[in-house]
Order: structure tokens, then C-alpha cells, then sequence
């Protein structure tokens, strides 16, 4: 197994007094096997509440669904590399304004319609319309127009060039959709994957089944049958692990039981990497977070090393900006503003705040924001700074106190779309953050397709915000996988967050 050296857990001490409810008890330690070798039982936390990856954000929809029930014209693969899917290739015009797709033939609905270039039309009109309740409308929008020549062909035309278009298309959002069945595919998902949507069991479970007529004969699934079960407590989620009950939980939810599975004879611990940039985002257009040193004293008081300790289990990756290790030029930005207290302390009282400030962070329930919150707040008293901890349900009290009407001094939460640094130049977003030139930087990114030319853009972005400090950028969370021993073929690392079953299969 690649466990990667980024992810070793954090062995200095916190020095900080804090409950973090890290006494838990496990039960159940049974050892039953798999019960059939073409069978799969994948544990998760979170139950999607639909299963149409086209109509809303929440991940969990595509940890089910994508590249199992649906694909599109390009996929990400597990290195987070663009590949052919349902498009088997592409010419982009020299002024990067025309794609021309050449689409795969022979490929079927699992409801029997043929794919072809009218389906591709439909798809990429509802995603950009005006009606459009797409979770990544926005990429569309360079869209100009869509021309089908022929069934084989399907032509963009954009408004201007759009250098991460083929990347854009491969994720759960711009899935193909069959027309007829896609208003039901939140209940009833109809796509061209490798896997047949079987039943949903609200609050307990989704099946799927093998698609014997699947197009891609070259590599053929071994499963027959996958369920997806939902067990939102971490000591539920270890017995079922222990029980066998389940056969793989890719994404376990406490960090503080993985030691606890570390000489079981059947589980093997993973940790791999993820896009779960853990961050404190400031209200910008607040006082004090409009003044940027009162932002970067903050980023000062900041001991990622034991942030990622006490809140984490020692498990992630310190970040510097809003970018993490595995995505194309990334830069090493934690020494920008690193900790230093009595620099912190100085930097408040140039900003005319000698003797500390005070404010509240709005803060969701889960179990990552919650420590993490704890432990800035012991932080941050030691500049003189008090921080009241609000917390915030999420997502519905956080989406509309925060993400919507801005109205916080500090939250935190993980994002976590892949390559999203975009966010700080959406006009509105909650992070308040206006930096014209920032966002000439993202417009020249989208305006070249050298990637050379975009990883020194992307460079200069990550610098700008390490400088500016609009969120306290703290870490990235790592891919917590426990599975069965046996079981091979899963994602180790999340480039996009998914569970991809096309090469799972059981060792013999």
C-alpha cells in the first residue's frame, strides 16, 4: 500500500489543555469475511440527499454515483489527470475558443437510449441555462453555443478561452444525462456507468448492480453487486469495520480510532490525500478583518503543527494558502506569516489593537471545525485575543448565515472542490475578499491552455493570498481509509472526492 510521508502524523505535543472527547470504546470485534468475491459493502458517513450529482453541490451524491452510475466526456483519473470518457477525443482551436469532441459510438443508457451528440447538447444546455440549478454553472458560462455536425460530433463554441474546460467536464457535475429519465435522476439515476442504479433503502442504503451491456469491454468490472451503507457514528462505523458488516469505510470519520485498527489481521489502515482544505475564513468587508495586518497577526498566532494535533488525531498536511500538495503548481507558502506571537502581538497594536479584540466564529458541527475552534481559541488568547465559539448547524444555518447573507466575523470549513482557489474572486462570497488583481491572474489562467503558463499563474495566485491573508489557510485533511485487506482496487488518494469501484475486486 502507497501510504504517502506527507500524511505522518504530527508527533509534537499540544501544550494546551483540551477536551477533545477522544475516549471512545470499541465493540463488536468480529471477523467475518466478505460473504461473496463479487460483492462489495462500502461504508459512509454522510447519505446523499439525492442522487443527481448535475443539480446539487453536496459530495456525497458523486461518492456514489460518479464514474459508477454516470461519466462524462472527460474523466479524472486517480493521479487527478483529464482522460477520454465519453468523448474519445478533442481538437481546441488555435484561439482556444472551439472544442470539437469526438464521441465514443456504441455507448447505451442503462435504460437503452444511445449516447450520442444530441444527448451532449442536452446535457451541457440544461447545465449553462438560465434555469439552471447546476452546483458548477459557472464553468459553463464561457460556454457561447452548442453544435452537433453529426451523432459523433459535438462542437463548443465559447465567448472566450476556457484553459480548464476539458478538467471542468470531467467532474460529477457536467455528468451526461439521458433526457427522458433526467428528472427522476435524483431518485432513480439513469447513466452510461459501469454500474446500474438497483435501490435506495432512505437512511440505510444504496444498491447498485453490474451493467453487463457497459461500453468499455477493455476493462472489465469485476463486481456484481455494491451497496453503499450509511453509518454517521464513528464507533458504529469501527464495529460494523470490526464486524465485517462492511467491507471498506474509504473515508473514516475519527482520526482518534485508526490506531485502534493498527494490528487487526483482516483491516489495513490507508492514508492517503485529499482536496478538504481545512480554513478559518474572515469576513473582509468586517471590521477589524478589513485591515489585512489584523489578518496576518491572526495567521501568526497560528501553530498549524498543533492544529493539526489536537484537532486531527496528527493527521494532515499544514497549508499556506488555499492549495494543497497533489494539485498542479502547488507552492510551499507555510513560512509566509508563520507563528510567531510577538510579532502577532506587534502587528495588533500597529493595527491599533494593543490590547487584543474580540469577535466570534460562526462554527459548524462537525467534528473537525469543532477542535479546530477550540484550539485557535487557546491560540489566540495567548496574543490577547478572546474568540467566542457560535455553534453553527450545518448546512442549512451555515448556508444561509454565512455562505449567503456573510453575516460572521469568522467561520471555519472545509472546502473541498478540487482546484477551487476561484472562490476568492466570486463576487459575492462570503470571504468579502476584492483584489482586482487577483482576479486578472484567474482570468489569465482561463486564458492560456500552456500548463507551464498556468502552474506560474497558479503560483501567483496561492502568493497573493498567502500574503493577504482573507482565511486563515491551516491544513488538509488526509483520506482516512480503512478496508478489508483483501480488497483491492480502491482509491487510495481523493483527487476529486469519489468511490470509484471500476478496478475494486477481491484477491483470490
Amino acid at each position: 500500500m502507497n501510504v504517502l510521508g506527507a500524511w505522518k502524523p504530527v508527533s509534537r505535543g499540544l501544550g494546551l489543555a483540551l477536551a477533545l472527547g477522544a475516549g471512545v470504546a470499541l465493540a463488536g470485534a468480529g471477523t467475518a469475511f466478505a460473504a461473496s468475491k463479487t460483492s462489495v459493502t462500502l461504508g459512509m458517513a454522510i447519505e446523499p440527499a439525492g442522487l443527481d450529482p448535475t443539480i446539487a453541490a453536496p459530495v456525497a451524491i458523486g461518492q456514489v454515483t460518479w464514474q459508477n452510475i454516470f461519466e462524462g466526456l472527460t474523466t479524472i483519473d486517480k493521479a487527478g489527470k483529464v482522460q477520454p470518457q465519453l468523448a474519445e477525443s478533442w481538437k481546441i482551436s488555435e484561439d482556444g475558443k472551439t472544442y470539437t469532441f469526438k464521441l465514443r459510438q456504441g455507448v447505451t443508457f442503462h435504460n437503452g437510449v444511445a449516447f450520442d451528440s444530441s444527448v451532449g447538447k442536452y446535457t451541457i444546455e440544461r447545465a449553462r441555462g438560465a434555469d439552471s440549478v447546476n452546483p458548477q454553472k459557472r464553468y459553463f458560462a464561457s460556454i457561447d453555443s452548442v453544435e452537433t455536425p453529426d451523432a459523433a460530433t459535438l462542437v463548443l463554441k465559447l465567448k472566450q478561452p476556457a484553459g480548464s474546460l476539458l478538467y471542468w467536464l470531467g467532474w460529477p457535475a457536467s455528468s451526461m444525462v439521458e433526457p427522458k429519465s433526467a428528472a427522476d435522476n435524483k431518485v432513480t439515476p439513469v447513466g452510461t456507468g459501469p454500474f446500474k442504479f438497483v435501490s435506495w433503502a432512505k437512511g440505510s442504503k444504496v444498491d447498485l448492480a453490474r451493467n453487463a451491456d457497459y461500453w468499455n469491454k477493455s476493462a472489465p468490472v469485476k463486481l456484481e453487486t455494491a451497496s453503499f451503507r450509511f453509518i454517521a457514528d464513528a464507533q458504529a462505523q469501527a464495529a460494523a469495520l470490526k464486524a465485517g458488516d462492511v467491507d471498506a469505510f474509504p473515508e473514516f470519520g475519527a482520526p482518534e480510532l485508526m490506531e485502534s485498527f493498527k494490528d487487526d489481521q483482516k483491516l489495513a489502515t490507508v492514508i492517503g490525500n485529499t482536496e478538504l482544505k481545512v480554513v478559518a475564513g474572515m469576513n473582509n468587508g468586517r471590521k477589524p478583518f478589513n485591515d489585512k495586518r489584523v489578518r496576518q497577526a491572526l495567521m501568526m498566532a497560528v501553530d498549524r503543527e498543533t492544529v493539526v494535533e489536537g484537532a486531527w488525531s496528527g493527521f494532515g498536511t499544514p497549508i499556506g494558502s488555499h492549495y494543497t500538495p497533489n494539485d498542479r503548481g502547488y507552492k510551499d507558502l507555510t513560512g509566509t506569516y508563520a507563528y510567531d506571537t510577538e510579532k502577532a502581538k506587534a502587528l495588533l497594536a500597529e493595527a491599533g489593537y494593543p490590547n487584543g479584540l474580540t469577535f466570534t466564529i460562526k462554527a459548524p458541527q462537525m467534528a473537525y471545525a469543532q477542535r479546530t475552534s477550540q484550539i485557535l481559541q487557546a491560540l489566540f488568547a495567548e496574543i490577547g485575543v478572546t474568540m467566542n465559539i457560535e455553534t453553527t448547524e450545518f448546512p442549512a444555518k451555515w448556508v444561509a448565515d454565512v455562505l449567503k447573507a456573510a453575516d460572521y466575523d469568522m467561520t471555519i470549513i472545509a472546502h473541498a472542490e478540487p482546484m477551487d482557489i476561484d472562490i476568492y474572486g466570486r463576487d459575492p462570497y462570503y470571504f468579502n475578499y476584492k483584489n482586482p488583481v487577483f482576479n486578472d491572474i484567474l482570468k489569465k489562467v482561463e486564458a492560456t491552455s500552456d500548463p507551464a503558463e498556468q502552474d506560474k499563474l497558479y503560483g501567483e495566485a496561492q502568493t497573493m493570498l498567502a500574503n493577504d491573508v482573507p482565511a486563515l489557510f491551516l491544513f488538509v485533511m488526509p483520506k482516512l481509509g480503512v478496508w478489508d485487506k483483501k480488497l483491492k482496487g480502491l482509491w487510495e488518494n481523493e483527487p476529486i472526492p469519489s468511490n470509484v469501484l471500476t478496478e475494486v475486486h477481491w484477491e483470490e
